[in-house]
């Protein structure tokens, strides 16, 4: 009898451990509480999470950092000629932050993260060419994309830490349609997880370029996302892990329509699947996995505001009403960092 009732009790304890444990993955978010950084006359579209610090990289030429637990914001000008530059990417490794402009010529500056003294380390004239995001794989590695210069997307590798930069063979990339390219819209367009690294493309043609080996080979995928002119296609992409991965975007000169503008792969970016047609936010600049979400977790911002999904992007929630956020980061699975016109943002989820 007492051994019946050790059981029943063991028994009871692990079901509402179990219980527990699936309610708080489960948990979704409702409401937000937004905490305003600063606000300025500046146009942010590049952010990195460095612990505490947040670096961003904005139009006329500038670039900063902004410490969370100091309350601190540090600025500088950054001149190379003389039109000012616009930089909308930015990627880091240990010692450095590294940002490149849009536009001809483009300047790709190291940044060390203790002087701030900034030193190009690449260069490229050319009148097609304009740089789109930037990603470091780890301390050695990194990779940044622009539009086509030739018959393929401009891609550039550092194998040395951001000393060098070297372009990418023409014969190892896939060919892109007349009119393919891509969008500078949030840092977004490339996505790395270990070896693994995504680009997505628009216009035309809108389809996602997959390297399993960090740049050395590369295969191209179709998609479903809307297409076929200039402003239309994915502006922004995520993957969870090698697996799940979320495109988006729409169509920039109808900035209202939602449907054709939000997709999900869960074999790699092979096959992509259309969800939440004619629901939840139209355009969007910039859309990230919440962590610790299991790859159901989402948020998106763009023309329509912040949005929250917990179904893989079947259905989708208003948090936030602001049309003028660019991009957004988090720094853990209940707090994020967004960024654009006029201003940076802490976001709370609850």
């Amino acid at each position: 009898m007492i051994n019946k009732l050790l059981i029943l009790l063991l028994l009871t304890s692990c079901l509402a451990c179990t219980t527990n444990k699936n309610t708080a993955v489960k948990k979704s978010f409702n409401s937000v509480k937004i905490d305003t950084l600063f606000k300025d006359k500046i146009s942010i579209r590049a952010i990195e999470i460095d612990g505490n610090t947040v670096w961003y990289a904005a139009d006329k030429g500038r670039f900063g950092s902004f410490d969370l637990n100091k309350n601190e914001r540090k600025e500088q000008f950054i001149v190379n000629g003389t039109a000012p530059l616009e930089f909308r990417s930015i990627a880091q490794n240990k010692k450095s932050v590294f940002i490149v402009n849009v536009g001809n010529p483009a300047f790709l500056y190291q940044i060390p993260k203790n002087s701030r003294v900034p030193k190009v380390v690449y260069q490229e004239s050319n009148e097609k060419v304009f740089f789109d995001s930037m990603r470091f794989w780890d301390t050695n590695e990194g990779i940044a994309m622009g539009d086509p210069v030739a018959d393929c997307l401009n891609i550039i590798i550092t194998r040395d830490g951001g000393a060098t930069w070297s372009k990418i063979a023409t014969t190892v990339l896939p060919t892109v349609k007349q009119g393919e390219a891509a969008f500078a819209a949030s840092n977004t367009n490339i996505i790395v997880k270990g070896n693994d690294t995504w680009i997505v493309s628009g216009g035309v043609q809108s389809r996602v370029f997959y390297s399993g080996d960090r740049g050395r080979s590369w295969t191209v995928y179709n998609t479903p996302i809307v297409q076929g002119r200039a402003m239309t296609g994915i502006f922004t992409a995520d993957f969870y892990n090698s697996k799940i991965g979320f495109i988006s975007g729409g169509d920039y000169e109808n900035r209202n329509q939602n449907f054709g503008n939000k997709a999900i792969t869960i074999d790699g970016g092979k096959t992509w699947k259309l969800v939440a047609e004619n629901q939840g936010f139209g355009y969007a600049s910039c859309v990230q996995f919440v962590p610790g979400g299991g790859g159901k977790e989402l948020v998106s911002v763009g023309f329509s505001g912040l949005y929250y999904s917990a179904d893989s992007g079947q259905s989708w929630k208003l948090l936030f009403s602001d049309s003028s956020l660019n991009t957004i980061r988090f720094i853990n699975r209940t707090t994020a960092i967004a960024a654009g016109q006029q201003k940076m943002i802490r976001i709370q989820f609850f």
